[in-house]
C-alpha cells in the first residue's frame, strides 16, 4: 500500500494500524501531490489509500491524474469528509472506496481488503449521506471543483479568507477568488444565501 496524507503523525497511526494484519504492507508514504503521482509510478502499489484535503492539489485531483495514467489503480479515499458529493465525485472519478476519518479504526482494514479483492467500499456513514443526497442537489454541486466545495465548507463554518487559506495550502488571493467564484457560480450575494445551498449540499446540517 501507499498512504497520502500531509500529516506525518496521521500517516504514522495509520501505517500502525494496517500493519496490525500480517497480510498489509505499507512501501510508501506520500505527503504531496508530486510524491504521490512519483510514488505510484515508482512502487505500482496494489491499493493506494488517498486523503482528498490536501494542501495545493486536492486528493481528487490526484485520483484523476493516477487513474489516467494507471486505469487500473485500485485507490480508496480516506477523508474527514462525511459528506455525500464528495464520494460521489471520488466514486466518478475513478476510486474503489470511500471511507470517512470518523469511522471505527478496524474499518480501515476492512475497507482496504475490500477494494484490493475488486469490491467497491463505502463506510456507513457515507453510504448513508449519499442515499440521502438529492439529485437537485447532485445537480448544484456538479457546478464546483472539488477545491470549490472545500472553501465553500469552510466559509459556512465561519472560516475566514486567510485561514481557509492556511489550512487547504493556498494563497489568501487564491482563497478570495475561490469564494468570489462559488458566489458566482451558485448566484449567492450573501453569507446565508451561501448557507442555506450549503444545507442543500449536505455540507451541513439544519441547526
Amino acid at each position: 500500500m501507499l498512504l497520502v496524507d500531509d500529516h506525518a503523525v496521521v500517516r504514522e497511526g495509520y501505517r500502525r494500524l494496517l500493519e496490525r494484519d500480517d497480510s498489509l504492507i505499507v512501501i510508501g508514504e506520500a505527503a504531496t501531490a508530486a510524491d504521490a503521482m512519483r510514488m505510484d509510478v515508482e512502487l505500482k502499489p496494489d491499493v493506494i489509500v488517498l486523503d482528498i484535503g490536501l494542501p495545493g492539489v486536492s486528493g481528487i485531483e490526484i485520483l484523476r491524474r493516477i487513474i489516467a495514467r494507471r486505469p487500473d489503480a485500485c485507490v480508496l479515499m480516506f477523508s474527514m469528509h462525511q459528506d455525500g458529493i464528495y464520494a460521489t465525485r471520488a466514486i466518478g472519478a475513478g476510486a474503489r472506496g470511500y471511507l470517512s476519518k470518523a469511522s471505527a479504526p478496524d474499518l480501515l482494514i476492512d475497507a482496504v481488503r475490500s477494494v484490493a479483492g475488486g469490491r467497491r467500499y463505502l463506510s456507513p456513514d457515507v453510504e448513508q449521506a449519499m442515499t440521502k443526497q438529492s439529485s437537485a442537489a447532485d445537480q448544484l454541486a456538479g457546478t464546483l471543483s472539488t477545491r470549490e466545495l472545500e472553501v465553500l465548507r469552510m466559509l459556512v463554518q465561519g472560516y475566514g479568507i486567510e485561514e481557509i487559506g492556511e489550512r487547504l495550502g493556498l494563497s489568501p488571493k487564491t482563497a478570495a477568488n475561490h469564494q468570489s467564484s462559488i458566489k458566482q457560480k451558485l448566484g449567492a450575494n450573501s453569507a446565508l444565501q451561501l448557507i442555506l445551498i450549503a444545507q442543500q449540499f449536505g455540507l451541513i446540517t439544519d441547526r
